[in-house]
This record gives structure tokens, sequence and C-alpha cells, in this order.
């Protein structure tokens, strides 16, 4: 058996950087030195490996397990999420349903600032619900372009509407790893979360338009941005609060899409807004693109399209049900304790009151994993729209090929995490930022923006942070879910600065060489909104009433 020591080297300052050095050899190597991720994750893993063994006395072996331990947690569930939605996002590409959903949208209105809300608000966050990484900006991008904006609004807009919904992204994927890997409770953090986005889900249309059409344009529409925001944030807080985080942004995008498309059939503004350009950037924001040319579809073209994204949200919400998951467990779901780490390494206080053994059990739970799911309802869409068996099949190795490096990457990411947990590294770092005192739940929402801008992603800054925010929340006598749930709130207004996500940006409207322009245009928006759940989040931790909101 081994303990943890928090401050091997006798003063915390040093022991301190020492604890940060994986951390920032990743964050620095993608951030600054342009490394791919999956380098940047590798780079930062044995950084990790080598200061938990040299600096903190942390046994070979048990090192090597807990690193081992978190890639299988990076492939199942994590991995196997991704790689599932990924393959049923390629099989409405790859048969046209796509393209349908397009023209459906787009035909919904002329005026620019009302197509701005549906496809980058609301239909963005339905994407980043059900497949997250990237896939929302490249849609809602590519879908702007070829309705005639420019690249500057096509590029920045896209990424400053998909915010609010990142925390829930990937079917919950962030929140999901925060629990799964630090040891919060699953069903609680959601819950917090849910009690701090629906504010910015409700003010990001407001901004999203002011940044595009300036103060009047905003106030001659802002019947339906509030329709827009009141009918995405109110299903955000009830489904994370009530059913987990998995649905919360395929439920909450659909009932926006809906109550928008309903009040703009009894509304429509005085002034038809035709402008592509965001306000004040008419000199620098590109060409326009050619305009998409529509085609009016059948009705049962249309729902032929949705049917797949239908059937997710319904094989998603029935392997939610806990009766599902315990009938599946209860055929198939093996647990493995990793000998040699399981209940061997001893966490101290004054992390803990009393010595207390770390458990280290991998459960397979195969059958109950929200990736079987979707598994599942992509192949009964490929069926039903006409695919046969060996072109799945097909399809499905195409998909492995493509997200190859992002599944070496989740797998890397949550090795370097559980190595950090382990081996006491984020609880140094933790208990150096409890320093901070009172103005720590101000500093440790920025540390979430920080590590997603850093990353490019929610689910990345939650391994790296979520542990130090929970030790730091627990020295300051804080909530841990209060500020776990600010490590996801908070770093999702650091997506539309990441580089990976600019770059997705920049690609999907052929705004190639430019992402320095994009990255000027919206970092006021990600620091000062990111300034606000800051705020909120203090609120929460001192402030009556909002302090009723926290849950213990």
């Amino acid at each position: 058996m081994w303990q943890q020591v928090y401050n091997p080297t006798g003063s915390m300052v040093l022991s301190t950087l020492l604890a940060a050095i994986p951390v920032v050899v990743m964050l620095v190597g993608l951030g600054f030195l342009h490394m791919k991720a999956h380098f940047a994750a590798l780079a930062g893993l044995v950084a990790a490996i080598a200061i938990a063994i040299v600096a903190f006395g942390m046994p070979v072996e048990m090192a090597g397990k807990a690193a081992w331990l978190g890639a299988l947690t990076g492939m199942l569930p994590i991995g196997w999420i991704v790689l599932n939605i990924i393959f049923l996002h390629r099989l409405t590409e790859q048969n046209g349903s796509f393209s349908v959903l397009q023209d459906t949208i787009a035909g919904v209105t002329e005026d620019r600032r009302l197509q701005l809300l549906l496809i980058a608000f609301s239909f963005g966050a339905f994407f980043e619900g059900a497949a997250g990484f990237g896939t929302p900006v490249a849609v809602t991008a590519a879908m702007l372009i070829g309705l005639g904006f420019s690249p500057l609004a096509a590029s920045g807009l896209s990424l400053i509407a998909n915010t609010a919904p990142v925390a829930y992204g990937a079917l919950g994927t962030p929140i999901i790893t925060l629990a799964k890997v630090h040891g919060y409770d699953v069903n609680a953090v959601s819950a917090m979360v849910g009690r701090q986005l629906p504010f910015f889900s409700l003010l990001v249309p407001f901004w999203l338009i002011w940044a595009f059409a300036g103060r009047r344009g905003m106030l001659q529409i802002w019947p339906a941005i509030l329709v827009t925001g009141v009918s995405f944030a109110i299903p955000q807080y009830l489904v994370s609060n009530h059913f987990g985080p998995e649905l919360v942004d395929v439920v909450a995008a659909a009932v926006s899409m809906v109550c928008l498309v309903a009040f703009l059939r009894v509304w429509k503004p005085r002034e038809i807004w035709t402008s592509v350009v965001p306000r004040g950037h008419e000199n620098n924001a590109g060409a326009a693109g050619t305009p998409h040319e529509r085609t009016v579809h059948p009705r049962g073209v249309v729902l032929r399209a949705w049917m797949p994204w239908v059937l997710l949200a319904v094989f998603v919400f029935i392997w939610g049900l806990p009766q599902v998951k315990a009938a599946l467990n209860a055929v198939f779901a093996p647990n493995f304790p990793i000998g040699g780490l399981h209940n061997q390494v001893i966490r101290v206080p004054p992390v803990v009151p009393k010595n207390t053994p770390e458990g280290a059990v991998y459960a397979f739970t195969l059958l109950s994993a929200t990736g079987t799911g979707i598994l599942f309802a992509a192949i009964v869409g490929g069926l039903l729209a006409r695919y046969n068996p060996v072109e799945l099949v097909r399809q499905y190795g195409a998909t492995i090929w493509k997200v190859r490096y992002s599944l070496i990457t989740i797998a890397l990411m949550l090795a370097l995490g559980t190595v950090t947990r382990y081996s006491g590294l984020d609880t140094t770092l933790g208990l150096a930022f409890a320093a901070t005192g009172p103005l720590y739940p101000f500093f440790g929402t920025l540390m979430g923006w920080l590590g997603v801008a850093l990353t490019g992603s929610d689910t990345a800054s939650n391994v790296l942070f979520g542990g130090m925010q929970k030790v730091a929340a627990e020295q300051l006598g804080l909530p841990a879910n209060l500020m776990g749930a600010a490590n996801s709130s908070g770093g999702v207004m650091g997506k539309m600065i990441d580089a990976q996500s600019i770059v997705v940006a920049s690609t999907a409207t052929g705004w190639l060489n430019k992402e320095g322009e994009i990255l000027r245009y919206v970092f006021f928006h990600s620091l000062a909104l990111a300034a606000l759940v800051g705020i909120l989040v203090t609120l929460q931790a001192y402030v009556p009433p909002f302090t009723h909101m926290v849950i213990k």
C-alpha cells in the first residue's frame, strides 16, 4: 500500500509547480506548439507518470496501472459514445438526408437574424447534444455559408452560439466523464450544471444577435429571441435535474426549434434583415458565400431525414432508464478490480478526514453503455434508410478509421487524468488553488474556461481540473458539486476560442489562414461570458437566494 504525499518537496510552491508540469506540458503542446491532440496528450501523460514516480514517490507499477485504468475508461464508455454517434451522423450524410435537413431549416425564414437563431443556436445545439466534438460548428458554419453568410459571420457566430449546450455535449460526455474520473455523483453534478447554464441559454441568443446585428437589430426581433432562449433553458433545467445529462441538449434543442418555427408562423419582424456580414465588420468579413439552392421536399422525405435523430433520442432515453440499465447489467457487466492498484492507494488528511483507500475497479458495462443504445439507433435507422448490412459494416469501418485519432486522444486524456488522481497531483493543485480563499468560486470557474480554451474540450478540461475543483472546494468549505459544475459551466465559454474549434470553423467556411481574425472576433465574447459565469457561481456560493440553488 502507498500513501499519497501532497507536499513532497517541503515547499508548497515547488510541489505545486511540479504537480502542474503534466498539465502545462499538454496545454503548451496544444495551445502554443500546435501539436496534434494525441501527441500533446501523450506528452502530458509521460510527464504525469514521470512526476508521479520521481517527485511524488508513486510506485512505478501503480502509475502504469492507473494509466491503464484511465485508458480503458476512455474507450468505454467515453470513446464508445463518440464512435457510434459519428457513425450515425455519417450514415445521414452518405444517404443525403442531411441535405434534406439543411433545406428544411433554411426555408423557414428569409431574415438572416432568425436563420442564425434557428441554425447556429437551436440546430447547432442539437448536433452538440448528439455528437459534440466539433460537429456543430462544422455543420452550422457550412450551412450558414450555404445561405450566403460571410465567412466571418458563419465562423465566429457559430462559435459564439456553440457555448451554452457544450457541457451536455455528445450525450452528456463532459458530465459523465467528470463524475466517473473524479468521483462526483453524475446526477447531482448534472443537476448543478442545470442550475447554472439555463441563465446563459437565455442570454446567449440575445448576445449572438447583438454580435451580428447590433443593439437595434437585436431589439427588432426580441420576441423571437426570447422564445428561442426560454424554450431551450426550461427543458435544459428540467431534463438535467430529473433525467440526467444524456438527453439534455437533444431535448432542449428539439423543443427550441419547434417553438421558434411555430412562433415564426404567427409572427414576422417588421423589417427583413438581409445582411450577411456582422455589424461593424463590413471591411474585413470576407466575401459572402453563394446561397444554397433550396428544394422543397415532400413531407415523407423530410420525415425520413429526421428519423435517425428521432430514433437516437428514443434509444438513448430507453438506455438511460435505471430499470433498463439494471436489467442489462444483470445480463452482462463484469467488474475487473485492477490488481496492485485497487484499494492500494491511500488518500490522507487534510483532503479526507482519515486515511481512505482509493478503489480501482473497471466496470465493463458494454450492454448498458449509452454508446450501445446509440449503435442500435444507428443500425435501425440505417436499415430503415435502406442500407444493406454489408454497407453498414463498411461504413462502420470507415467511421473507426475517421475517428481513430480522436479515440486515441480520449484514451490518453483519461489516462493522464487518472494518473494525476491516483498520484495526488491534482490534490496538490487543489490545495494551492484553495489559497485564493473567498475569490475561489470566480477564479475556479475561469480555470474551467482556460482549460477548454487550451484543450478544445470541456471533457478534457473536466478530466484535468475536476479533481482539483473538488479538493479546493472541500478545503474552503464550499459544496464540491458547485465547483465541479462550475468547471464545466465556465469551460463552455472557452469553446469558442480554442484552436481546434477555430480551425474547424475556418475549414468549414473555406476561409483558410484567417484563424487569427476569427479569434480576434470571438475573444471578447468568450472572456466576458466566462466572467459572467464566474459571477453567477460566486453568487451561488455566498449570496441568498442563489445559495438555495446549490446541491450539496
